[in-house]
């Protein structure tokens, strides 16, 4: 199970940190997503973290501004975004295809992603 939490409201420039409890799996075993809906929008890949921690990937919008970490002993995945805009209010998730590598867009292959967590960016 993937449970998102940390979404809200921020105002234009504003911060988020966001997290990704895993359970019944180890994160560190896997490679982790973070991906985000807007009403009307097709859905975006944001971010990914492979198994080994240093091996990350992102969008070309938030390059720069969003972070993906992971915190093993915790056994969770976090998406830390600065300088948010209202282009990225969303729905964000984190998804899991149970390998080890950031391939997009086979992380979805098994639709394991959890409720999502709103971000709301008000300018």
């Amino acid at each position: 199970q993937l449970v998102e939490s940390g979404g809200g409201l921020v105002q234009f420039g504003g911060s988020l940190k966001l997290s990704c409890a895993a359970s019944g799996f180890s994160v560190d075993s896997v490679a982790i997503g973070w991906f985000r809906q807007a009403p009307g929008k097709e859905r975006e890949e944001v971010a990914c973290i492979e198994t080994r921690k240093d091996v990350t990937d992102y969008a070309d919008s938030v390059k720069g501004r969003f972070t993906i970490s992971r915190d093993d002993a915790k056994n969770t995945v976090y998406l830390e975004m600065n300088s948010l805009k209202p282009d990225d209010t969303a729905v964000y998730y984190c998804v899991t295809d149970f390998g080890t590598f950031c391939r997009w867009p086979g992380l979805y292959d098994f639709n394991f992603w959890g409720q999502g967590t709103q971000v709301t960016v008000s300018s």
